[in-house]
């Protein structure tokens, strides 16, 4: 039996590009969760346990890992990543395998996108101006996070799953790259003039 069209209009699959994308995003953050909680594990074992990828000052995961910031609920930041980043590959190999979700799924997937990037916000700000220390496993988790955020958005936009002036919805339809590209670059930017004189001495 068909649908009725209001309940289809409703349910939105993605294309393969789409759904390739969740996957490899998902699975960049998984595996840095992953390798984080490993490492997490190890320090928690052997306090002179130094990760390998405290390369020095600067790059210097174990700062990271010590700081009160690498629990910020309580348990290790990287367990949530664990779950949060199997759910966006288990979305998107769902995408891959010609599923269709209604529209308080995309917006509530949209909402935990949000989340994430709004909690590696948090996470960059500590990590530069707090911490004084770059995590290279929690640096790739943000450059996960980041294009997750913009694509999902305006994945929901362009279904008008979100209200946006048609303007916007036909820019994020034919630039949807250029949002995460300018945040990933204010990032770098940012990193690079916090420890300039580090980088060119």
């Amino acid at each position: 039996m068909t649908p009725p069209a209001h309940a289809a209009a409703r349910t939105a699959g993605a294309g393969r590009a789409f759904a390739l994308l969740l996957v490899v995003t998902g699975a960049a953050g998984l595996l840095a969760s992953w390798i984080i909680t490993l490492d997490k594990v190890k320090l928690l074992q052997d306090p002179d346990f130094t990760p390998g990828c405290s390369l020095n000052p600067v790059v210097s995961c174990g700062s990271v890992m010590e700081s009160d910031q690498a629990e910020a609920f309580g348990f290790p930041n990287p367990m949530l990543g664990l779950v949060a980043y199997g759910v966006v590959v288990c979305v998107g190999v769902s995408l891959l395998a010609g599923a269709r979700f209604p529209r308080w799924y995309w917006l509530a997937f949209d909402a935990g996108c949000l989340f994430g990037v709004g909690f590696v916000t948090w996470l960059q700000f500590e990590s530069l101006y707090r911490i004084n220390a770059l995590c290279l496993w929690c640096a790739l988790a943000w450059l996960a996070t980041i294009p997750l955020f913009w694509y999902v958005t305006a994945f929901a936009v362009r279904h008008t799953f979100l209200p946006a002036p048609a303007p916007l919805r036909r820019f994020l339809d034919e630039f949807t790259w250029v949002p995460p590209v300018v945040h990933v670059g204010v990032v770098g930017m940012l990193v690079l003039t916090r420890w300039w004189d580090f980088w060119t001495g």
